[in-house]
């Protein structure tokens, strides 16, 4: 039997970025834990081998509660993938974070709810520290490439993620800003920890679409509109692809983290 290709670092995306490999090969990726979204593509991209899972499958039909998120984390890891970049479209909490931004988070409040979030189910119980969720090399050169590129990043930042599939209310809005934070998105979490659980490296990459209702100060105050969102992002996928490209060219050889130190989960998952 053929061995699946295999891939150094995968990319979870959506819309506009199916085809963004190059020689790319189409692989069905079963997992223990169900099937992931979609088949993974596995390809070229910056000069190293990349897998490609659109979260949200190719026709854009999971939502984001319904994902499989501990399916597509250990398709990637059982395709040899170390490194995951996750492009995701959000709001913004902070008036000075418009449309067309982005911002590589350091931080991450989960608001969701009856996720399976965890590879660990006993009867051994491990704990993952969570406290420093993304992986800070993965961070530190995507925002450098970002720069390079002259793309208006914020190189920190507080992601609260919440259930979906329906945006906040206003309250909810005012709520999440007072709070301290900064973006609003709807699939971040379990992605993060499910990798970090499988020693994988993690950063996400977040497009800001719009200003979540309810900000006050900020000069689109109307509420966002599921429309509205996939527009600006297809604005902006050109950029998102550059910077994809630009990043995981720059990536070291060898990871200078920790993130891969202590995997808790790696044989639940597979290879």
């Amino acid at each position: 039997m053929t061995a699946s290709p295999r891939a150094e670092v995968g990319v979870f995306g959506g819309s506009g970025l199916y085809e963004l490999l190059e020689d790319a090969e189409a692989v069905p990726c079963p997992t223990p834990f169900g099937d992931p979204s979609d088949v993974c593509t596995v390809g070229r991209l910056g000069g190293r081998r990349v897998a490609f899972l659109p979260r949200h499958g190719r026709r854009h039909a999971i939502p984001p509660h319904r994902i499989n998120y501990r399916a597509n984390v250990a398709a990637l890891h059982a395709l040899g993938v170390r490194r995951i970049l996750a492009p995701c479209a959000v709001g913004s909490l902070r008036a000075e974070i418009g449309p067309g931004d982005f911002v590589v988070p350091d931080q991450f409040v989960d608001r969701t709810h009856g996720r399976s979030d965890t590879y660990i189910e006993g009867p051994q119980v491990r704990h993952v520290s969570a406290a420093d969720p993304y992986c800070p090399e993965l961070r530190a050169v995507t925002s450098d490439m970002a720069r390079a590129l002259g793309v208006r990043v914020h190189d920190r930042g507080t992601l609260v993620v919440i259930q979906g599939p329906r945006f906040s209310t206003r309250a909810e809005s005012r709520w999440y800003a007072a709070s301290g934070w900064d973006v609003i998105g709807m699939t971040g979490y379990p992605e993060a920890i499910l990798a970090r659980e499988l020693g994988i490296c993690y950063a996400t990459i977040a497009l800001v679409t719009d200003h979540d209702a309810g900000l006050e100060g900020a000069p689109d105050v109307a509420p966002v509109t599921h429309e509205r969102v996939l527009e600006v992002f297809a604005e902006n996928v050109a950029r998102v692809r550059r910077l994809l490209e630009r990043a995981i060219a720059n990536l070291p050889d060898e990871p200078g983290c920790t993130c891969q130190v202590e995997p808790i989960a790696a044989g639940l998952a597979g290879p």
